[in-house]
């Protein structure tokens, strides 16, 4: 089989959530450890961080691979979905894994997909593994792909584990309240091993606290550590002071995400960095300087609050539930527009009537639905939406969608799109 070949069996030969949902989840981790174990283990022959959460954990991993990256070690990153191909999710020093390197992957270990039944994810885990200890990467960040204790990723003994931040997403999956949900994201936390906790949660915290004494790990609470004030953008860039305690520690850190959110996501980063120093790592504030404010030339990450264009501003952004939805309207109401835009869609296992309260009430709203079995019909979330005074209309394909707004829009207001990873995905300009 060709590349092309190889990803057509892989999508369609093995259970995959994006395309099926929840039937592709298995709680147990046995496939995973059978097909790494025909492997050689290579989890176990390279050092990694592993990083949880509902918000925020894509844009850690991203940042704390750069940071890695600048400081000179060769570093592997996985994360998933991804954007516009299946070679995105694994990475070594911002290069994505070869397409020959998967066609060569599939074609030996075929037979061996077919007797364990693997679900897509618990293959491209094991491919990730392999590959990473094929190229012997110095330090390897591994984003799980959803919840934690299950996570195919988590055979892995990492030197830290981090947790960004616990919200609503998933819950027919990891529980519909957010203690449930925060259990779920604290089976990553292992005997001895530190945690880190980007965003200390009135509501979660004594989950982690429990789980971190049963397992005797030390938890870090990052944000009662770093306070990061001052914030701004400047030239696209999110640019703030950063205090440890009441001492200014990095003044005017440039991120090269512009979100607001990320100065959550910062403060997890840097107490992870300072942990890895403690166990060795040589990370120098430069390092640290070069990598967050170079994260996306060095990684390749795209659609976290991305600017597509200036006139008009459009800008597009990956998160896809209550917690990532609040932030985003937040930093919409920090900007001067004449009109609003959303090019909205969705996946139909998600609670959208928490999102759509909180979306902005003055838009105009294109209504669309990605192009993946488990997205929701464009005229279902158009009524649902009417139901929290949203206007707007539905063209159902995403690029279509995309050219009404800019066709609609003048040099003076601001188009947003999201809803879903899956619609940023299908955006030309990415």
């Amino acid at each position: 089989m060709n590349y092309q070949e190889t990803i057509d069996y892989l999508y369609n030969s093995l259970p995959m959530f994006h395309r099926i949902g929840e039937a592709a989840l298995k709680p147990s981790l046995d496939n995973t450890i059978k097909l790494c174990a025909l492997l050689g283990n290579p989890q176990h022959k390279f050092k990694s961080v592993h990083i949880a959460g509902t918000n925020g954990k894509g844009s850690s991993s991203h940042m704390l691979a750069s940071v890695l990256q600048a400081a000179g070690y060769k570093t592997g990153l996985f994360t998933s979905p991804h954007l516009k191909s299946f070679t995105e999710r694994i990475k070594v020093n911002g290069k994505d894994i070869s397409a020959q390197r998967i066609v060569d992957f599939v074609k030996k270990h075929k037979q061996d997909f077919e007797e364990i039944k693997p679900s897509f994810f618990e293959m491209t885990v094991a491919l990730t593994f392999d590959y990473f200890a094929d190229e012997k990467v110095d330090i390897a960040v591994v984003e799980v792909g959803l919840g934690g204790r299950f996570d195919s990723t988590n055979i892995i003994t990492p030197l830290l584990s981090l947790i960004t931040n616990i919200s609503f997403d998933h819950q027919k999956i990891l529980g519909n309240t957010l203690p449930e949900i925060a259990s779920e994201k604290a089976g990553i936390i292992k005997t001895n091993i530190p945690v880190v906790i980007s965003e200390c949660q009135d509501e979660v915290n004594h989950v982690f606290l429990k789980k971190a004494k049963q397992q005797s790990s030390l938890l870090i609470p990052a944000s009662e550590i770093y306070h990061l004030k001052n914030d701004r953008l400047e030239q696209g860039k999110l640019v703030a002071d950063v205090y440890k305690g009441n001492v200014l520690k990095y003044k005017d850190l440039v991120c090269g995400l512009a979100g607001k959110y990320q100065l959550k996501n910062i403060a997890g980063v840097l107490s992870s960095i300072d942990m890895l120093i403690k166990k060795g790592f040589n990370i120098s504030e430069e390092h640290i300087r070069k990598g967050i404010s170079s994260v996306v030339s060095l990684t390749g990450l795209k659609g976290r609050w991305q600017v597509l264009n200036e006139k008009p501003l459009t800008i597009c952004d990956t998160v896809h539930n209550e917690g990532g939805i609040k932030q985003i309207v937040g930093q919409i109401n920090s900007i001067r527009y004449k009109n609003l835009f959303f090019v909205l869609g969705v996946v139909n296992d998600k609670d959208i009537t928490s999102i759509l309260s909180f979306l902005p009430k003055n838009a105009y709203y294109f209504f669309c639905k990605p192009d993946i079995t488990r997205g929701l019909d464009a005229y279902v979330l158009c009524s649902k939406a009417q139901e929290y005074s949203l206007k707007g209309e539905v063209i159902s394909e995403v690029k279509k969608a995309v050219a009404a707004a800019k066709s609609k829009a003048t040099s003076d207001d601001l188009i947003f799109i999201g809803g879903s990873t899956f619609v940023v995905a299908e955006i030309e300009e990415l």
